[in-house]
């Protein structure tokens, strides 16, 4: 047995509910994208507020070995702050979440010694970031984002 899509939506249970579905349909890649960009900032927020450009990065990026550690620890407080707030906006969507993909590909590395689960510091989570910004990488800003607003995307 295969799957093929025939193009139509399968039937409703509740069919008075197809004009409801159909108007708020529009709204659920903004959704996506605007909920990965706030909870993004919420990790970035505190790095930059808290801990330090410095002692981010060496306390988490060198002592995992992962070098040039300031530099990247700059690029990291940009990605989680500017770069959270643009993936909000949809403004530079791909090349923003393309660099978010490959933050997460090493945070995954980093955590693949743990294992799998999260709760014991394993990859399960940043593997999830990181599937959800090849995701938003792959569909870009969508309706109700800047890129769209200027007509323009990479």
């Amino acid at each position: 047995m295969t799957y093929r899509d025939t193009g139509r939506e399968p039937t409703l249970i509740l069919p008075g509910l197809r004009s409801f579905y159909q108007q708020i349909s529009v709204l659920s890649w903004p959704l996506v994208r605007i909920i990965a960009g706030g909870f993004l900032l919420t990790h970035g927020w505190p790095k930059v507020m808290n801990i330090g450009i410095q002692a981010f990065a060496t306390n988490s990026l060198a002592r995992r070995g992962i070098e040039p550690a300031l530099l990247l620890a700059y690029v990291v407080f940009f990605l989680e702050t500017v770069g959270a707030v643009l993936i909000m906006l949809g403004l530079l969507t791909r090349p923003i979440a393309l660099l978010l993909v490959i933050e997460f590909a090493v945070i995954v590395w980093t955590h693949i010694p743990a294992g799998y689960a999260w709760v014991k510091g394993g990859w399960e989570y940043p593997a999830f970031w990181g599937l959800l910004f090849v995701a938003i990488f792959m569909r870009g800003g969508g309706p109700y984002s800047l890129d769209r607003k200027f007509g323009r995307e990479l």
